[in-house]
Parts: C-alpha cells; sequence; structure tokens
C-alpha cells in the first residue's frame, strides 16, 4: 500500500512540475485547456485551472495522511505522532500556501497566484512568438542554434516571428511589438469575441493602475518588468536576451538566443532602429507645431514634457545605433 500511495504522488508532483516551462518535459499551458466550457474566456479557464489544482493539493494531502496513518500504526506510534499534514507542506507549486507561505492569508495568496499565472501565460506567449512553443503542438518546438532548420510552418494557428526579434516599447511603434502580439496571441487562444474582457483579466492581475487601459498596462508590464521575472525564473541564464538603448528606453527588444545568427544585429537595425529614429524625428516636429498652436498653458507644458522626453531618446538611439552598427 505504501508503495501504491508514493507512485500516486510522484505522479502528482511530476505533473505538478511538468505544468511549468522551466521543466525539460514542459509540454502545453495547462490554462489553455483548463476550461471545458466551448466558447470559454480566459477567467472561467483560470477558474477551472484553480479548481484542478485545488483538487490536487487535497488528494495530495491525503495520500499524505494515509501514508503517515501506515506508519504510525505499524510503529504503535499512535499516543505521539498525529497523520496530518499542514496545507503549507503539501509541496506543489500549484499550491499557493506551499509556494508563497510567510504571513499572506489565503486571499492574498491566490492573489499572488493569480499574478504569476498571468506572468507565465505572457512568458508562453512570448515563447510563441519566438518559435519556441507553439499552439499547434506540445512541448519544445525549436531550440537549436543559429536560426538553422527553423519551419515556419510549424505555426499556422499564431505565427512565429519572422527574426526572433521582438520589440519592447512603452510606446506602440510597431505593429510587431510585444504588446501588440501578445492582443493576438489572446485573441486565437480564447474566443475572439472576448478580447476586451480577457485583456481586462491579464491587466488586472499584473496590477493596472487606475490611469491606465488594460492595453497600456500590459505594455508597461512587457517594457518594464516581464525581463527581470524572466531572469530570475532562468536563474539569471536567460533565453531571450534583451537589447537595449539605454536608460532612456528609447527602444528595447528580446532576441531569441536559439535564433540569434549573423545577421540578427543588422537586421535589428534596419527593421527597428533606423525607422524608429524616423518615427521620432517626425513625432518631434508634429510636437513642436502643435506647442505653438496649443490653446492653454496645461495642454502646452504636457506636450513640451512629451517632446523633451523624445530628444533625449533620439540622442540615445543615435548612441546605440552607432554601436550596433558597429557590432553589425
Amino acid at each position: 500500500r505504501v508503495r501504491e500511495i508514493v507512485s500516486k504522488l510522484r505522479i502528482l508532483v511530476h505533473a505538478d512540475w511538468d505544468a511549468y516551462e522551466r521543466s525539460w518535459d514542459f509540454q502545453s499551458l495547462p490554462l489553455l485547456t483548463a476550461s471545458s466550457d466551448p466558447t470559454p474566456t480566459l477567467e472561467s479557464s483560470y477558474t477551472a485551472w484553480i479548481t484542478q489544482n485545488k483538487d490536487t493539493i487535497a488528494e495530495m494531502k491525503r495520500l499524505e495522511e494515509e501514508n503517515n496513518r501506515l506508519f504510525i500504526d505499524a510503529y504503535g506510534l499512535a499516543d505521539e505522532l498525529t497523520p496530518d499534514v499542514p496545507i503549507e507542506q503539501i509541496t506543489l507549486t500549484v499550491n499557493p500556501a506551499y509556494r508563497y507561505g510567510g504571513k499572506l492569508t489565503e486571499e492574498e495568496q491566490w492573489t499572488r497566484f493569480r499574478q504569476d499565472t498571468m506572468e507565465e501565460l505572457v512568458s508562453y506567449a512570448i515563447g510563441c512568438m519566438m518559435g519556441r512553443y507553439s499552439l499547434d503542438a506540445p512541448g519544445l518546438i525549436y531550440a537549436h542554434s543559429g536560426n538553422e532548420g527553423f519551419d515556419p510552418s510549424s505555426y499556422t494557428t499564431f505565427p512565429a516571428d519572422d527574426d526572433g526579434i521582438v520589440p519592447l516599447t512603452d510606446v506602440a511603434w510597431f505593429d510587431d511589438d510585444a504588446a501588440n502580439r501578445f492582443e493576438k496571441f489572446i485573441a486565437t487562444a480564447w474566443p475572439a469575441e472576448h478580447l476586451e474582457e480577457n485583456l481586462t483579466f491579464v491587466a488586472d492581475a499584473l496590477g493596472q493602475k487606475k490611469t491606465e487601459s488594460a492595453r497600456d498596462a500590459i505594455r508597461r508590464y512587457m517594457a518594464s518588468d516581464f525581463y527581470k521575472g524572466h531572469l530570475q525564473t532562468y536563474k539569471k541564464r536567460p533565453i531571450y536576451w534583451l537589447f537595449s538603448s539605454g536608460k532612456q528606453k528609447a527602444f528595447q527588444c528580446l532576441v531569441y538566443l536559439h535564433r540569434y545568427n549573423e545577421g540578427t544585429l543588422s537586421r535589428m537595425r534596419t527593421e527597428y532602429v533606423i525607422p524608429l529614429s524616423s518615427k521620432i524625428n517626425s513625432r518631434i516636429d508634429q510636437l513642436e507645431d502643435d506647442i505653438a498652436s496649443a490653446t492653454s498653458t496645461s495642454h502646452e507644458k504636457r506636450l513640451t514634457r512629451e517632446r523633451d522626453t523624445l530628444i533625449k531618446h533620439r540622442e540615445e538611439l543615435q548612441d546605440f545605433d552607432e554601436n550596433l552598427r558597429h557590432y553589425a
């Protein structure tokens, strides 16, 4: 009976580990298929995922306590030991009490779990953008080197990026930046009619500010916070490399290390950095005209702040372009 219990426990723990992309045997994000609803929302998928997790936690707790009872009875220790296992000692990643512990209330633990789950969704979506994963097949799709053997036909449901370069900017300068492509991913992975509701659910979990739209909150997370979490997940050995123009963050992008090749930097410059310089110059010229015709002091100040920020971005981008040209 002990062997049977341990075998079941091992299956539960193995499945738990494989539900996260750190696992060598990671297949897909469980969130994508958790709901049995024919037209699920992201929230209904998350609710179904939570229900599955709670069932798994309860089953593991039951098995561990049964195992304890067997040994307590066998050694006559009923007066000295209890078979009970505290919830925080159920060592599953899907168990917030174990994962976070500390002084958080149960509600705070599940709030943190929802945030982390949405961050994991963003990470998986970026993996699909890069071609690491695909909505068409489970597991690792491309993790070779130099972009050699990369097959675009492996990504029909949600196409992978052409070059493995995905911009991370706090302004929507590019149609194929991370925030815009994430929106397309959500509209593909879940029924498109629920897109607005789903984006709101993601943004709320990620910490949307009162002054932000859902899209703005997601874009801010992508530009400012995603890479910090990525470094932590992969213990400072990132699989997506961050290229940044500097402190002003005039331009940032991720490059999938397995698709990095001798043409990557040149393409980064010609497809993104040079066009961005042109767009920033045009926006500065437009702002100069708008400032001259501003009808109120507050409006003029707001436009002036934006112009001054873009001038700093332009200067930083010029230096970055020179470095990039040299290395390319």
